[in-house]
């Protein structure tokens, strides 16, 4: 496969991460939280509204009291690890539609990232009694989908008997998911061709010389080598009502008479 350059696709990272700071920075500073700032975009079912989501995404929390930091530190872990992965997919020469994917989902991870590191601080949106304000900052969700809201039975694991909706998030969410979601659909199609590749490559034994590719004049030199021999160890010979005639394989004939 042929390399490829990352910088257009980390471009698209740079220019959803701005779309995704944008609108939260928006809502937060032209929006009133919940349902008194709510606004209709599409009937009753997609509304913008404002909440703070102080765990993972789509509302989600870790029930601890360091959750939220070891989920900011995984998070920047995560980004690091996806921009790399990227890069390397990308010198690789990977389909184009898998490293779009993976600049989507870098986009997402890299949003929340900056929520979850800096909001506590200058948006001062900390949950009360954090043991600081940094990597403590609650992410800003505002698309709200609004198809089904109620309690959950009973007999429901974990989630009975409590109150839910159809979870609000954000656009880096929406990057992440939708990112994920073209990796599994079209994974054959991203991944298929790098498998049959690989599948050409030795199994066993380490050597690295015996996946390598033999120059084109070494090839020629052994090939000229085998034929060499080949002409060495037969001859042509041409029987005639005067004799024999052996052609050798420097092109010059001997005759020899029959005189039996």
């Amino acid at each position: 496969m042929i390399q490829k350059s990352p910088f257009k696709f980390f471009l698209l990272t740079l220019v959803l991460i701005a779309l995704d700071q944008s609108v939260k920075l928006a809502v937060h500073f032209y929006m009133a939280p919940g349902f008194a700032g709510q606004v209709k975009i599409v009937g009753d079912w997609l509304k913008l509204h404002y909440v703070l989501n102080p765990g993972m995404a789509f509302g989600m929390q870790l029930g601890h009291e360091y959750g939220k930091l070891l989920l900011s530190v995984f998070r920047l872990f995560a980004m690091v690890g996806i921009g790399y992965y990227l890069v390397m997919l990308a010198h690789r020469g990977a389909p184009n539609g898998l490293l779009w994917a993976m600049a989507m989902i870098l986009a997402g991870a890299v949003g929340n990232v900056i929520d979850s590191t800096f909001y506590g601080v200058f948006l001062n949106n900390a949950p009360y009694g954090s043991p600081t304000p940094w990597f403590h900052g609650q992410v800003i969700d505002m698309v709200f989908v609004d198809v089904w809201e109620g309690f959950i039975p009973d007999w429901v694991p974990l989630w009975g008997g409590q109150y839910y909706s159809t979870p609000i998030f954000n656009i880096a969410d929406s990057c992440i998911f939708i990112g994920v979601c073209l990796i599994l659909f079209f994974q054959r199609r991203f991944f298929g061709d790098q498998s049959v590749e690989d599948s050409m490559l030795p199994v066993s034994g380490s050597d690295p010389v015996e996946a390598s590719v033999l120059p084109a004049a070494d090839f020629i030199r052994e090939e000229s080598q085998d034929t060499n021999q080949s002409d060495n160890q037969t001859e042509a010979r041409i029987r005639t009502d005067e004799g024999q005639i052996i052609v050798s394989e420097s092109g010059l004939t001997d005759e020899k008479k029959a005189t039996e």
